[in-house]
This record gives structure tokens, C-alpha cells and sequence, in this order.
């Protein structure tokens, strides 16, 4: 697909992968759609995007929220009449046991992560499906091939996400609409800024940066895979997981496990 004029919508792209990847698509001539929940931020990411002369639209809009997302849709709507690539990157996540998070931060988790983004498919789908083209782009994360503690409710909403995309690739053979999932490895975004991770360490040697993962969206945008893992050499972790899980689980776990143990005693 070349991206010059196509219509680029992407959740939480006020910052870290969700901006990186505005920028990406802007270079590339695409018109940016730009939809989170703060819209000063989102007008900060817009006018970094007037260097690229290209159309850009501003939408403050809490994805967890479908009436917000509808009226959201209604807006691009009017404006674009339909969306090229629909890039579901609004997320985050809340550190802690499954015995301390209490169930409205479980619910929160699971809200934005998972059903932001079957709003948003909802909502533009239809209009890919008229027009027979269009790419659903899903970020997730190596969490969604993962059970780990202190991040499980986490983990189920990336699941979630994995599991949905499979299933509505399915659906979508021979319509020309693909749907894609990019799942990065930990990345240096402001992720970790939730007070949850204050005694966590932030980053690892292996972090991505956002760009990184922004290029991988881009391939995942013009791709006909279901999901793309970066760095690929984590694809032979996600293997051994699923085909030795009696060895590989008990390792992680483990590991994992002392980590939020030692976050507690702290």
C-alpha cells in the first residue's frame, strides 16, 4: 500500500509509539487522524506535523468510552468519509498483584486496552468492508503471548486483543480489509509513568524506542501477517513458550515473581 493520501487514524497518539507513529505516516504524505484523551498534547503532536503539509484532525476522546468513540467516529466521518489504517495504540498498564489491584483498576486495564480498540473497529470496519480495503493495525505488546505477575490483568487484555484480531482475520478473508498485530518487547515510553511502576526498574538494556516500533506498524499496515513481534528474535521465545510450556513457564514465573515480591517488601 502506499500511504500517500490514505487516511491514518491511531489512538493514543498524543505521545510515545501513538505520536512516533503519526510522524512516520506524515513523512510519508499520509492524512493523520490524532485521537486521545488530551487535547492540548494532541495539538502539540499536530503542530509537529505541519512540517509534513499534510491533513491532520484533532480528536480528544476516551476510547474506553464507546459513546465517546462514536461521536468521535461521527467527526472523522464528516470530514474524511472513511479510514485507511486504523491504528488501535491506546493502552496502559497498572503494576501489581491480582490480590492488591482492586477491581475497577482490573476493569480499567481491560476497558482501554482491549475494548478502545473493538470500538474503534466497530465503528470504521464497516466503511473498510464497503470500499473493500483498509488495514486494521492492533499494538499489543509480547505481554499477549505471556502470563506474567503483577502484570496479568495486563497480560489478559493483550490476550484479548491477540485472540479478537486472530478471529477477525479470519472473518475478513477475501474482503480486502487485513488487520495486523505489531507486539514489541518493553519500549522507553512514558508507559511506565504510572505511580504503580515507582519501584519498578523502567527500562532494560533491550528497550525499544518509539520509532522502532512505529516502523514496525508501518510494515504491519501494508502486511498479511496476523502479528509481527519486535525484535523477530523474540518470535523464538513466543515458540519455546508455547511448545515447551512445562520448561519455559516455571522459569518466568519465577523470575517475574520475585520482582513483585521485592516491590512489596521494599
Amino acid at each position: 500500500m502506499d500511504f500517500k493520501n490514505k487516511v491514518v487514524l491511531i489512538t493514543g497518539a498524543s505521545s510515545g509509539i501513538g505520536k512516533q507513529t503519526a510522524i512516520e505516516f506524515a513523512k510519508l504524505g499520509s492524512s493523520i487522524i490524532l485521537v486521545a484523551r488530551r487535547k492540548n498534547n494532541l495539538e502539540q503532536v499536530e503542530n509537529e506535523l505541519k512540517k509534513f503539509n499534510v491533513n491532520t484532525l484533532v480528536c480528544a476522546c476516551d476510547v474506553s468510552k464507546k459513546d465517546q468513540v462514536l461521536e468521535m467516529s461521527k467527526t472523522v466521518i464528516a470530514k474524511f468519509t472513511s479510514v485507511d489504517i486504523l491504528v488501535n495504540n491506546a493502552g496502559f498498564a497498572i503494576y501489581g498483584s491480582i490480590f492488591d489491584l482492586s477491581i475497577d483498576e482490573i476493569e480499567s486495564q481491560m476497558e482501554t486496552n482491549y475494548f478502545g480498540m473493538v470500538y474503534c473497529t466497530k465503528n470504521f470496519l464497516p466503511l473498510m468492508l464497503k470500499k473493500k480495503s483498509g488495514h486494521i493495525v492492533n499494538v499489543a505488546s509480547v505481554a499477549a503471548s505471556f502470563g506474567l505477575p503483577g502484570i496479568a490483568s495486563y497480560c489478559a487484555s493483550k490476550f484479548a486483543m491477540l485472540g479478537f484480531s486472530e478471529g477477525l482475520k479470519h472473518e475478513l478473508a477475501g474482503t480486502g480489509v487485513g488487520v495486523t498485530v505489531v507486539s514489541p518487547i518493553m519500549v522507553k515510553t512514558d508507559f511506565f509513568n504510572h505511580p504503580s511502576f515507582e519501584k519498578m526498574p523502567k527500562y532494560s538494556p533491550t528497550s525499544l524506542d518509539s520509532k522502532t516500533v512505529a516502523k514496525a506498524i508501518l510494515k504491519a499496515a501494508n502486511s498479511s501477517r496476523l502479528e509481527i513481534i519486535t525484535p523477530s528474535i523474540v518470535r523464538v521465545a513466543v515458540w519455546l513458550k508455547h511448545t515447551f510450556p512445562y520448561f519455559i513457564n516455571p522459569i518466568l514465573g519465577k523470575s517475574f515473581k520475585k520482582q513483585l515480591d521485592s516491590t512489596k517488601s521494599d
